[in-house]
């Protein structure tokens, strides 16, 4: 599956814009400011429903209007399909596929995959264990989509023994009743955590080849960090056990799979604390480059990549290296610069060239 066209109407610094997407590498360029970024959040908006870079959606729509609207074309072996966002403040979004409304287009198969990388997720290598948590829970969804619910029962039972505990915190329920909710907790948890350690096996040696590939030395590695040494739901269950006299004291559950984390490590030590921000970066690049191949070969669907001003913090042996990691990965990628220079081969056969201002689209070289 692959994006043939977006439309865009009052999409940020955009009035209104249809662009065409390229088989393989689009490069978007312009000065700061033109609109790339912008683009690039309309076709993951487009594409999820979501926005990659706010929470505030009313930021989505453009300055003095009401409603914003994203429209996606894609092709797939059983032919073409539309996807489409609408977004009123103060209203829900009204998300379809192909003329039926859908409640969430991360769950509509008719849709692309997409993997994202913007200047402000190097917070994914050194920032928080949480955002990590969840960025494996969703490259756990990218993987096996049927395994979202295990996440969904963890959280939901989470809730209900944290909720336990501030009641027998409060005197109104009896300290004895956390077993049932212990073993409840630990039957969804074991699977979480086995979800999790099968998709980042799934992409820890293709991240020892892409860091390596490029250029990030010191044997590079990726590795999943649970806090529960249980290997059985029984063996969890007791852990929670042990811990009651802890947990009524905080009065949350702080143990369990909810304080697991992922490990980027280089020469043995977790790049989040011994890294600069140029082997992080590095890092960051090779685990969507890694986690892209293992999602293709496992769901047959390669995610589109959206790498935005990606190129100005590598040196020109990098960017070839990472363009031509693009291009034989196949697959759709789009890549934002100031200087088309900047991204090796821009000007080959085979790579689509946009050109914006000002929330315009100004000029558009297709693949030869």
């Amino acid at each position: 599956m692959r994006i043939v066209r977006i439309s865009l109407r009052d999409f940020r610094s955009y009035a209104a814009a249809e662009v065409e997407l390229g088989a393989g590498v689009t490069v978007v360029t312009g000065r700061n400011g033109a609109g790339k970024t912008n683009l690039l959040d309309a076709v993951y908006f487009g594409c999820t429903g979501r926005s990659a870079r706010t929470t505030n959606e009313r930021e989505l729509i453009r300055f003095g209007e009401r409603v914003t609207r994203v429209e996606v074309t894609t092709e797939a072996e059983d032919g073409r399909h539309e996807l489409s966002v609408g977004f009123e403040s103060g209203q829900p979004k009204r998300m379809m596929l192909d003329g039926v409304r859908v409640e969430r287009l991360l769950d509509a198969p008719g849709r692309p995959l997409v993997s994202v990388f913007l200047p402000d997720r190097l917070e994914l290598v050194k920032g928080t264990p949480s955002l990590r948590r969840a960025h494996v829970d969703q490259v756990v969804a990218a993987l096996w989509p049927a395994r979202v619910a295990t996440r969904r029962a963890y959280a939901q039972t989470l809730a209900q023994r944290n909720a336990l505990l501030a009641r027998i915190r409060a005197g109104h329920a009896a300290a004895a009743s956390l077993s049932a909710w212990d073993r409840e907790l630990a039957q969804h948890g074991i699977a979480l955590m086995a979800d999790r350690s099968a998709a980042v096996a799934a992409v820890a040696e293709r991240f020892a080849e892409r860091a390596d590939a490029l250029g990030l030395d010191g044997e590079p590695a990726v590795a999943y960090r649970p806090r529960s040494r249980a290997d059985s739901a029984e063996q969890l269950a007791q852990e929670l056990a042990d811990r009651h006299a802890s947990d009524l004291e905080r009065g949350f559950s702080g143990h369990g799979p909810h304080r697991d984390d992922l490990a980027l490590t280089r020469e043995g030590r977790e790049l989040r604390a011994y890294g600069s921000q140029g082997q992080q970066r590095l890092a960051l690049l090779a685990l969507l480059l890694a986690e892209r191949e293992a999602i293709a070969a496992t769901r047959n669907a390669t995610p589109v990549m959206l790498l935005d001003d990606v190129m100005s913090e590598l040196d020109g042996e990098r960017r070839a290296r990472l363009v031509a990691l693009l291009r034989d990965g196949g697959g759709q990628s789009v890549v934002t610069t100031t200087d088309l220079d900047h991204v090796p081969g821009a000007t080959e056969p085979g790579v689509t060239r946009l050109a914006v201002a000002e929330g315009s689209i100004l000029a558009v070289a297709a693949a030869a």
